[in-house]
């Protein structure tokens, strides 16, 4: 890439989130409002629905990108479909902001397009383990590929709950995963990154703590959905598919916090899909941690994963994917320190 396609490319994203910013504002002078309750970390209400700015930006880059970019024309046929299915996951979730719909409704929509992503041919079909090797998933990948993509929707969704944590997290992993892209010459891949990554950094600053806005279920979900996407796509990076663990990997934090909780929760004889203030994130800042410490600590946990994935391509094969591990034992060691401060605190594992 020459330096003045990288400095168009940079004006281009500047553009989209700037238009990002400017739905953002829309939102909050005309808001939909989020009332605190004993399951929320702000006290006093807030207007939610930022994430259309997001979505707004991805759409517009999203078609700039096809009219104007022959790299863009070889993927028609396979993200035109999955693009219509996150934008109406998006009008769902915006659907949700508003009527606060059942949890079933939302992974009914969540399941829906991610099988439409599949039928546009965005399946893992294979899984390296380690000392075993690669192995063909056959009528199971398609089954992983939507279980993949339904859990990541959701995990980015129930992660967004204290002001910058999410979009703080999905801004570093877009940087990493549009860096990767470009090194590996997967221009389209990379071209949805920097459009995504624009929409986040335009939202971002209405975020901070104390945040005038909240991005909602209709940012929340369309970037679990988005990211989730992404990574299938990563996969074709090499023959292998060993790829596939990049964005799972730039997600550990999230997607651990979440496993974690539902098991916890489950283990515990507690209704999964009921509301509760229980992750790890809302513990940590129940027990005392403020909100720009909590969220700090979950970037700085990208960052290190971001960095990971960008050491990624250069280890050997067999190798490849023992790069979860350093994640987890950072994970576990976070959950230990959040245990030790929730038993200081004689707080309760339990909803309520």
């Amino acid at each position: 890439m020459t330096r003045q396609a990288l400095l168009d490319h940079l004006l281009f994203a500047a553009g989209l989130a700037a238009l990002s910013a400017l739905l953002v504002r829309l939102m909050i002078a005309f808001p939909i409002l989020d009332h605190p309750d004993h399951r929320k970390a702000h006290t006093r209400p807030t207007p939610k629905g930022g994430g259309i700015g997001i979505v707004g930006a991805f759409v517009a880059g999203m078609l700039v990108l096809f009219l104007t970019a022959r790299f863009a024309r070889v993927a028609d046929t396979q993200f035109v479909g999955v693009i219509l299915a996150a934008v109406a996951i998006a009008i769902v979730s915006l659907l949700d902001d508003l009527k606060d719909f059942r949890f079933v409704v939302k992974l009914a929509a969540q399941a829906l397009a991610a099988l439409v992503a599949i039928g546009s041919g965005l399946v893992v079909s294979r899984l390296a383990i380690p000392w075993v090797g690669v192995v063909e998933l056959g009528l199971l990948g398609p089954v992983m590929t939507v279980f993949w993509i339904v859990a990541c929707t959701n995990a980015v969704n129930f992660m967004d709950g204290l002001d910058s944590l999410v979009s703080g997290v999905m801004l570093v992993a877009c940087a990493v995963l549009a860096v990767v892209a470009a090194q590996q010459g997967a221009w389209f891949l990379y071209a949805a990154c920097l459009i995504l990554g624009a929409g986040i950094l335009g939202f971002l600053p209405f975020n901070l703590p104390p945040a005038r806005i909240f991005m909602g279920d209709v940012g929340s979900q369309f970037l679990g959905f988005i990211l989730a996407v992404l990574g299938v796509a990563a996969a074709k990076f090499d023959t292998a598919q060993l790829s596939f663990l990049l964005v799972p990997l730039l997600l550990f934090g999230l997607l651990f916090d979440t496993g974690f909780t539902i098991l916890r929760r489950a283990w515990m004889g507690e209704r999964i899909s009921a509301p509760h203030r229980t992750h790890l994130y809302q513990m940590a800042q129940r027990s005392g941690l403020p909100v720009p410490v909590v969220a700090a600590v979950h970037i700085g946990f990208a960052l290190f994963q971001g960095w990971l994935a960008l050491s990624f391509e250069s280890l050997p094969g067999p190798v490849k994917p023992l790069v979860i591990l350093p994640p987890l034992l950072v994970q576990l060691a976070w959950l230990g320190f959040v245990a030790w401060r929730v038993r200081q605190a004689g707080l309760s594992w339990r909803a309520g």
